[in-house]
């Protein structure tokens, strides 16, 4: 586990107590209800902001009549998400069932408002992907169920590559190579773009160094955000965008659309979920776009995670039962990725629905090795990490850090250091024990 798993739950909250202040204040939704409904099922109530949460919902309350789920929709976590959920555990208005990621879950783990599910969940150990297993159980025990993963992965217009004769890279000295290519090949193209303002995907990124940012010693919170992993990768991405090999804009725009259909970027690093973004994005690119594993730094093959969606119970819930056997049909019903298929690409936690989901997801839009294959295969490589207790302001400290990048008022290197003291000064603020990991 990614924690000592001799730890008892209450020496990790001893270490994370307070740790999720997300701020005071803000509207909650009222959490007061009867705790059944008029035809006798119990009532579950869920805050969630997934895509198509309200059609899973509907698919279970209509699949059954004792228990029986109602949806509030929120904010996404870092709009605001996370924040509501927060005051309402302090407000002690929380709804049964509350959305995590996995990156988010000991932020949310340290207000005492999840439920200790590891007994729900035992029976369904062996049925989950290391990753989403480690994932939702950061001192060994169990504190979310697992619903979807995401691998990062490297997409690349395979027609492009073929036309010009240039190699897949499969590490990253063959990435810049592959990026000087290209840039020959057509000097208005570029390899890929390398999103500056996105946090949580250098986060991914770094996390290939198998470095984790966190670490808990005792009571003591250990933070290495520009250890020896992370200032590497950095420097690797620093030297490209300083060469101008690679671009620095953000992804999902209209602008980064068009370059990725007109041949102005020939790939990306994304995750799973990245699957669908190119299908609905640029839905006339079908048959020229294939899906790699993510380059490696040599040794043994790693790759990080971007995102994934778990969901855990609340403290005070008074229908624990009912809220576990909503969360473990979402989880674990092959009904679940069938429905997610007609509106989405899920790659699920739970190995036995992602044959369900590789037969449903329609992937004739991509060319070369097996889309589930290779996602596969990236789930298999993804070693442990620690999240801390400040993960999620962390990745807008690493934004506004890397701002002045583009324009050469800083460096990657010389923004992570600065990340880094940001780290370690607002745990302390929290009145949490924290200290530097050796920075390099």
């Amino acid at each position: 586990m990614v924690l000592d798993t001799g730890w008892s739950r209450r020496a990790f909250l001893r270490a994370t107590l307070g740790a999720a202040a997300l701020g005071a204040g803000g509207a909650t939704l009222s959490g007061c209800s009867s705790s059944t409904t008029a035809s006798g099922a119990t009532r579950v109530r869920i805050w969630s902001w997934l895509t198509g949460m309200d059609r899973y919902v509907a698919a279970f309350n209509a699949a059954q009549r004792e228990v029986h789920v109602e949806l509030s929709v929120i904010a996404a976590g870092l709009d605001g998400g996370y924040a509501q959920q927060t005051n309402a555990i302090r407000a002690r208005n929380a709804p049964d069932i509350l959305h995590v990621e996995y990156q988010g879950l000991i932020q949310v783990l340290a207000t005492g408002g999840l439920r200790d599910i590891t007994d729900d969940m035992s029976d369904l150990a062996e049925g989950y992907s290391d990753a989403a297993w480690r994932g939702v159980r950061p001192d060994g025990r169990t504190w979310a169920v697992p619903m979807d993963l995401a691998p990062m992965v490297f997409y690349y217009r395979a027609d492009l590559f073929d036309r010009h004769g240039i190699a897949v890279p499969r590490t990253w000295d063959e990435f810049r190579v592959a990026a000087e290519a290209v840039r020959e090949a057509d000097p208005a193209a570029r390899l890929t773009t390398f999103p500056l303002n996105d946090g949580s995907f250098f986060a991914g990124m770094s996390w290939q160094a198998g470095q984790p940012w966190w670490r808990i010693d005792g009571d003591t919170w250990v933070v290495d955000v520009d250890g020896e992993g992370t200032l590497r990768t950095g420097s690797y991405w620093q030297d490209l965008i300083s060469s101008d090999l690679v671009g620095s804009g953000g992804t999902g725009t209209q602008d980064w659309i068009a370059s990725m259909h007109e041949g102005r970027l020939w790939g990306l690093l994304g995750a799973s979920w990245s699957v669908g973004t190119l299908q609905k994005s640029i839905p006339d690119d079908t048959g020229r776009w294939a899906v790699t594993t993510m380059p490696t730094w040599g040794g043994e093959p790693a790759n990080g995670m971007q995102g994934g969606t778990a969901f855990g119970v609340s403290e005070d819930s008074q229908v624990p039962e009912a809220a576990m056997t909503f969360l473990r049909w979402l989880s674990t019903d092959p009904e679940v990725p069938r429905i997610g298929a007609t509106f989405t690409s899920p790659f699920p936690g739970y190995l036995p629905n992602r044959e369900v989901a590789r037969d449903e997801v329609g992937l004739d839009y991509f060319v070369g090795d097996p889309v589930f294959d290779v996602l596969e295969e990236a789930d298999r490589r993804v070693p442990e990490w620690t999240w801390g207790p400040n993960a999620l302001g962390l990745f807008s400290n690493i934004t506004d850090s890397f701002g002045g990048v583009p324009a050469g008022r800083t460096t990657i290197p010389d923004a992570l250091r600065r990340v880094q003291g940001v780290a370690l000064s607002g745990l302390r603020e929290r009145g949490l024990s924290a200290r530097a990991g050796g920075a390099a």
